[in-house]
């Protein structure tokens, strides 16, 4: 091992009577410590350091203490300079003088270190606690600038995430999605799919702030309706408004728990109900006057991503495209039809005035259901069944579920960043971290 730096003896301040090294303090960045050694040992950096000799009382009986010399105390630090650090603590121990005194001896601790018997300095956990949350790094990631295992790094964020309840607070609008977390046999690893919570509460300025708030096993009314069970009534009174999927679970569950709450029925899903009606269309008309699937010069084949677009987003040259297509065959004219009808559920959501978007999407439920085309019938029925939650939609200043997908990017991208989970509890509390549910 090189020699160690003498911070004390080489660059002592002038200006001050400490004998310790004011510009070596301050680079390590630990207020209550001074640094009086640095060395170098196969690419890890030793920083040793000791707090200022002085009095110090008993905790238990407040009888100033007999110091008992120092131990060093070896910790994990932040890495620094491209190289893992320890950091080499020279702690003071102390006796009591006091033979009545129940504590005898002890060791000096200062919590915004190291947290007693930590492995991780304080700041290193705070380190590797944001790359997790703010850089889409991996535990596995961190442990190699770290120099440690993969459990020594989780074991030293975990116990700061599963105590954070504060994240329940002041939550008036809640979202709820499912998404699927493993690919394997349910027997290994439990139920596929995981039911997400999300607060969608908008902040001072309107804009919403999506959070994750929890993951549960299943995919189900029940789950949900247990999870809103288990949050207390005070927290169920705060939520006035319910954004969902056009899942009936979870409108039961709403029903069932929240029953002062607005339920609002996702616009991006009936956006997307309405495109899959028109893909219904256009293949069965397909099938019906070529007798085959789509294929590369097929008229109805070839405006295939037109008819997912609005009209007002079309070039000159996809219009011809579009309306040759359908002059290509009379038949067409059912798909034209069906286009337009789907078109009118968009429009009423991107009217700039909600009382006029209400009014075209109540005229969009009394007309669609009656529609010849079969495909659109339905869509019109299913919608039918949903009006409430479809209109509260105009009188909830736009309510929607977007928050809740835009953290299950979120959660896709952590998942993938990790190549999987193994463990339910460990993907959950990072899923918490990274969407925003946790702030440690």
């Amino acid at each position: 091992m090189s020699e160690p730096t003498a911070c004390v003896s080489c660059c002592p301040d002038p200006r001050s009577a400490d004998p310790y090294c004011v510009r070596c303090d301050l680079l390590v960045g630990l207020e209550s410590l001074h640094v009086i050694g640095v060395e170098r040992d196969d690419d890890v950096l030793f920083v040793v350091v000791e707090s200022t000799p002085g009095l110090t009382g008993c905790p238990a009986c407040g009888v100033v203490a007999v110091s008992k010399g120092r131990r060093v105390v070896e910790l994990i630090d932040a890495p620094a300079f491209g190289s893992p650090v320890r950091l080499r603590w020279r702690k003071r121990r102390w006796v009591c003088p006091d033979p009545g005194c129940e504590v005898g001896s002890f060791t000096e601790q200062d919590a915004q270190v190291a947290a007693p018997r930590a492995v991780l300095t304080s700041r290193a956990t705070r380190w590797a606690t944001a790359q997790l949350r703010s850089e889409n790094a991996s535990v596995a990631g961190l442990a190699r600038q770290l120099g440690v295992s993969w459990w020594t790094v989780w074991n030293a964020i975990r116990p700061a995430l599963a105590a954070d309840e504060s994240r329940f607070d002041g939550v008036t609008t809640l979202g709820v999605d499912e998404h699927v977390w493993h690919h394997v046999s349910p027997k290994d690893r439990g139920p596929k799919e995981l039911t997400g919570m999300v607060d969608l509460t908008r902040d001072d300025q309107g804009r919403t702030r999506a959070r994750l708030l929890d993951l549960v096993p299943g995919r189900s009314g029940t789950v949900y309706r247990a999870w809103l069970d288990a949050r207390g009534e005070d927290f169920r009174d705060r939520v006035q408004i319910a954004t969902l999927d056009p899942f009936h679970g979870y409108k039961n569950a709403i029903d069932d728990q929240l029953q002062d709450a607005t339920a609002v029925l996702d616009a991006f899903h009936v956006v997307k109900l309405a495109g899959q009606a028109i893909d219904e269309v256009r293949r069965r008309v397909q099938q019906a006057t070529l007798g085959h699937r789509g294929r590369a010069g097929d008229p109805l084949y070839g405006i295939r991503n037109i008819l997912r677009a609005a009209p007002e987003r079309l070039t000159d040259r996809q219009v011809n495209r579009l309306n040759r297509a359908i002059a290509a065959d009379d038949a067409h004219d059912e798909v034209l039809v069906a286009w337009q009808a789907a078109q009118q559920i968009r429009t009423a959501y991107r009217l700039k005035d909600l009382t006029q978007g209400r009014r075209l999407a109540e005229r969009v439920l009394a007309s669609l259901p009656s529609c010849p085309i079969p495909e659109i019938a339905r869509l019109g029925r299913t919608l039918r069944k949903w009006r409430t939650a479809f209109l509260a939609y105009f009188t909830t200043d736009r309510s929607s579920n977007g928050g809740t997908e835009a953290v299950n990017g979120l959660i896709e991208l952590a998942r993938r960043i990790a190549r999987g989970f193994r463990n339910r509890d460990n993907y959950r509390l990072r899923m918490l971290l990274v969407a925003g549910g946790l702030t440690p």
